[in-house]
């Protein structure tokens, strides 16, 4: 997958102590997307913007806010996150690479 024409934050956004890590970029249209990757272990993140998770390499298993269904995800699906909700997303063993559109 490739941007081109895109402006990058060059400040990495850092979750639970360096676990989780996302770069900032900015197409021509306007519209954001983070680039990222979390390493082993479960993570609950809230949106506030509805937002499409696309995974990269390698997989998780997500649990959206207000569900008990667990489901995983690899290389090439993504999962749609309701606004103003959140997420629990586990990686079991390697790097779960992202790219998380923000929708609205």
């Amino acid at each position: 997958m490739e941007f081109p024409n895109v402006r990058a934050a060059a400040k990495a956004n850092v979750y639970f102590d360096g676990k989780v890590v996302s770069h900032s970029i900015f197409l021509t249209s306007g519209e954001k997307k983070t680039l990222g990757l979390i390493y082993p272990g479960s993570y609950h993140f809230g949106t506030d913007k509805a937002e499409v998770m696309e995974i990269t390499d390698g997989a998780c298993t997500v649990t959206l806010d207000g569900t008990k269904d667990e489901k995983s995800y690899a290389a090439g699906t993504k999962f749609d996150v309701p606004a103003k909700s959140g997420f629990t997303i586990a990686v079991k063993s390697g790097i779960c690479q992202y790219v998380c559109s923000f929708i609205g």
